[in-house]
Formats: structure tokens, sequence, C-alpha cells
């Protein structure tokens, strides 16, 4: 009798433990089937792109920075991390290889170049920076550095209309 009721509650504990484990996985379903998901980045990305994922605080995407150490140090997208081109394959080892990743340089050049560096070693979420620090500054994104510190801020800083008409016109230039 001692022995059938420890079956029962044996029994009993696996059903439990069954319906727990049942109960778990179709949470996780329902969560995975509500929460969306981050579409591929594009080859070339405009800054209004990578500063949008910046303001809603998306995360999982690096930003590198392929200029030359001196470049760097002075002014830099604030985040963006130091791989030179002359180092970035061997650097870019620490990264995983499906991460999202914006690459800018000096010019759209060493960003193109850069950013076929990292293709051609397996990355599959490379985007160039089109317009790089410049197109940055010119939207009011957020950077940093030795002289970006000491730079006041410009009278149009604060003002969104006049930053954009600025942006748009400094774009129609590089057309």
């Amino acid at each position: 009798m001692v022995e059938s009721g420890k079956d029962t509650v044996e029994s009993a504990k696996n059903a439990v433990e069954s319906a727990a484990k049942k109960t778990v996985e179709s949470a996780k379903n329902v969560v995975d089937n509500v929460t969306p998901s981050q579409p591929p980045i594009e080859a070339q990305s405009d800054v209004h792109v990578l500063k949008s994922r910046l303001e809603w605080g998306e995360p999982a995407f690096t930003i590198l920075d392929v200029r030359d150490r001196d470049a760097y140090n002075q002014g830099r997208i604030m985040g963006a991390m130091p791989f030179p081109v002359d180092e970035l394959v061997d650097r870019a080892g620490s990264l995983a290889k499906s991460r999202d990743i914006y690459v800018y340089g000096e010019s759209d050049e060493q960003t193109a170049q850069a950013a076929q560096l990292l293709r051609n070693a397996g990355y599959v979420h490379v985007s160039e920076l089109k317009g790089g620090l410049a197109a940055w500054k010119a939207v009011g994104g957020p950077t940093e550095g030795t002289l970006e510190s000491r730079t006041p801020a410009g009278a149009d800083d604060y003002n969104v209309v006049d930053r954009l008409k600025n942006h748009a016109e400094t774009q129609q230039k590089q057309v």
C-alpha cells in the first residue's frame, strides 16, 4: 500500500513537471512570435538610420572607425571603436560574424574598402556609413574626442530645422 502511494506521488510529480515544461515552451513561442526582429542592415546606410537606432536604444550593433589613430583620437562618433584599416580583419576577430557592424572612414572610398575587407572575412551584416563623421556631425549626432570637446556648439546646433537644411545642402554638394 505504501508502494502504490509512492507510485501515485511519482506519477503526479511527472505530470506536473511535464505540464510546466509545456507551459514554458508555449510562453517562449508566444514571446518569439510577438518580439519584433530587426530587419537586416543595408550594405550602405545613411547617418539617419544609425542615429535612429542609437536614439531608440537598439542593441547588438557595433560602430567601427577605420581611420588612423590620430584622427580617431581627435573626433569620432560617440561609442565608435578604433579599428584602423591595416589592423581591421585581425582586430575584428573579437566580433561575432553575424553582428550588425557600421563602418566609417576618412572617405567613402576608405569606408567601402574596409566594409569589403570585413565581408571577405565572413562578416555578413556590414554597412558603410555614407558621409562618415562629417555627415554624422551634420545631423547633430553625438561625438567625442580631443578636438570635439574643444569645439563650441554652433549657432544652429540646437535648431533641428537648420541642421536638416545644412545636411541637405551637404548631401547635394556631394552628388
